[in-house]
């Protein structure tokens, strides 16, 4: 059976959008219907229907789990390293642990881009 992938809710998008950092590295992009966040080619954050998942060290990523942060995608294969965002969270809650996500990330080495499969 496939997964389901769930769109984005007109709430989840508009949050993702006004959580995105205002950086001239950041690039959003489509992922899957849903959408992404990348710094370098990596991908630091994104909504996956109605939830918006940062991606953290491991020791942010138990701190946000305490906090209320469940996994982050598909039910049947949630993404490694990726947490929800609970959202009873405030806006400024919430930018603080996307600012730990893109600090953490822009550490990580680029992403080199995929070789186009036209030959």
């Amino acid at each position: 059976m496939p997964m389901k992938i769930p769109k984005p809710t007109e709430d989840s998008r508009a949050r993702f959008q006004a959580l995105v950092p205002k950086d001239e590295r950041v690039e959003v992009k489509p992922m899957f219907g849903n959408l992404g966040a990348f710094v370098s080619g990596n991908m630091f954050m994104g909504v996956f229907g109605a939830d918006v998942g940062v991606k953290l060290s491991a020791a942010d990523e138990r701190a946000l789990r305490d906090s209320g942060g469940q996994p982050f995608g598909p039910a049947e294969r949630p993404m490694s390293g990726y947490v929800s965002l609970p959202t009873t969270f405030s806006d400024s809650s919430a930018q603080a642990w996307v600012a730990k996500s893109f600090a953490y990330v822009s550490q990580l080495p680029a992403k080199a881009p995929k070789k186009s499969k036209n030959k």
